[in-house]
C-alpha cells in the first residue's frame, strides 16, 4: 500500500510511503520509537546493536578524532545526504565541513565524506558488505572500511579505496585486510590497536 498525497510522513502514514517514495525532507521531523534510515524512498528500522559493535565503532571513531588533521572531522551516526531518498547513517564518517553549517546541518553531503566506516554485525552483513560500498562509491567516496568480527573474536578491518574509472571498491593494495594493528595512511596517517578495541 501506498499514499499519494505528497506531503509529509506522520507517525501513522510513515510505513505507506508515496508511489515515488520519501523524500529527506518530508520524514526528517518524524519521532518513531527506533532509528532508522531513509533508503530509496522508504524508511528502514535499523537493528539494534550489541555492546561490542558500540564500543568498537566508539573508539574507532575516538582514534580516528585522535589523528585527524585539517580540515577534517569525525562523526558516528550522522546521516549523510546521497540524495533526497537516501540518508544513510553510517557507524563512522570522515569528512571535510568546509563550507558547511555547524547549527543548521542535517545530513553531511556525500561529496564532502572522505571516508565510511561500518562495523558488521548479524544484521547488518548485507547491506555493509553489498549495498552500501556500492552506494557510497557511486556516490565517489574514496574510502571504505568494513570493520568484522571473526570467529575467534578478533576483529579485522577490510580497507578500500575508490577506483575513480569505475566508482567501484577495490582492497587497499599494500593492506588490504589489517590485522592486531590498522596502519595506514588515507585519508590522513592513523594507527589504531585492534586488539586494544575489545574487552572491557
Amino acid at each position: 500500500m501506498t499514499t499519494p498525497q505528497q506531503g509529509r510522513a506522520t507517525e501513522e502514514t510513515w510505513m505507506f510511503p508515496p508511489a515515488d517514495g520519501w523524500t529527506f525532507d518530508q520524514v526528517k521531523d518524524l519521532e518513531l520509537p527506533f532509528d532508522w534510515e531513509l533508503v530509496d524512498g522508504r524508511i528502514v528500522v535499523r537493528g539494534q546493536t550489541k555492546f561490542w559493535h558500540n564500543r568498537v565503532r566508539d573508539k574507532i571513531a575516538a582514534a580516528l578524532e585522535a589523528a585527524r588533521t585539517q580540515p577534517y572531522e569525525v562523526v558516528a551516526e550522522q546521516c549523510v545526504m546521497v540524495d533526497d531518498q537516501n540518508t544513510p547513517k553510517p557507524d563512522v564518517i570522515v569528512f571535510d565541513p568546509r563550507k558547511l553549517d555547524f547549527f543548521e546541518l542535517e545530513c553531511v553531503p556525500v561529496g564532502k565524506v572522505s571516508l565510511v566506516v561500518e562495523v558488521v554485525s548479524p544484521g547488518s552483513r548485507q547491506d555493509d558488505r553489498v549495498r552500501k560500498p556500492a552506494l557510497f562509491s557511486a556516490s565517489k567516496v574514496p574510502y571504505y572500511w568494513r570493520v568484522e568480527l571473526d570467529r575467534d573474536q578478533k576483529l579485522a578491518v577490510h580497507e578500500y579505496w575508490l577506483n575513480a574509472d569505475t566508482l567501484s571498491y577495490f582492497p587497499a593494495p599494500s593492506h588490504p585486510v589489517h590485522h592486531d594493528k590498522l596502519v595506514t595512511e588515507l585519508p590522513f596517517p592513523v594507527e589504531i590497536d585492534l586488539a586494544a578495541l575489545l574487552g572491557f
